[in-house]
């Protein structure tokens, strides 16, 4: 009997250390901390965005993979946040990385801003607007040059305007 006491203890310490970075990283992101240019109550943000825009950009969401349209959007324009119009990304920086998500490998200058999120239990690079702070996806640092960055945004998040 003691070899299976072992075997629930090692199992519950796993799952103890594999949930803490988890709930630890239940409570307010430094996105929502901080206080951003366009602001607006819960329920407004609700009348204002859809469903799964509110899911994504209020509550730091993420949508199917190969879900948006946006991932076929091939035209010149820029890539505004859904929520305030916000330009974030222009088409110039934009490129197919497989993932299932529109992708770029460079945001607009002043246009995002980021924090770390523990949501899967290890730390990533969370991206968000800087004009009123909604969640857009997260950067990873295996993308083209010259940035070697993938911003990868959720195209619920944003809308294109054609140039």
């Amino acid at each position: 009997m003691p070899l299976a006491t072992s075997r629930r203890e090692l199992l519950a310490w796993l799952g103890i250390g594999a949930a803490l970075p988890v709930l630890t990283a239940c409570g307010s992101g430094e996105a929502e901390a901080k206080t951003y240019p366009v602001s607006y109550s819960e329920a407004e943000w609700r009348k204002r965005l859809t469903r799964e825009q509110f899911q994504i950009l209020r509550e730091a969401g993420t949508e199917r993979p190969y879900s948006s349209p946006l991932n076929k959007e091939h035209r010149k324009g820029i890539f505004v946040c859904a929520a305030d119009g916000n330009p974030l990304f222009s088409s110039a920086t934009k490129f197919d990385s497989g993932t299932g998500w529109p992708s770029f490998w460079k945001p607009l200058s002043g246009a995002v801003g980021t924090s770390t999120d523990y949501k899967l239990g290890y730390p990533r690079t969370e991206v968000h607007c800087a004009k009123c702070g909604g969640h857009l996806g997260h950067v990873f640092d295996d993308g083209p040059k010259p940035t070697g960055k993938r911003y990868c945004m959720n195209g619920a998040a944003m809308k294109f305007r054609p140039a």
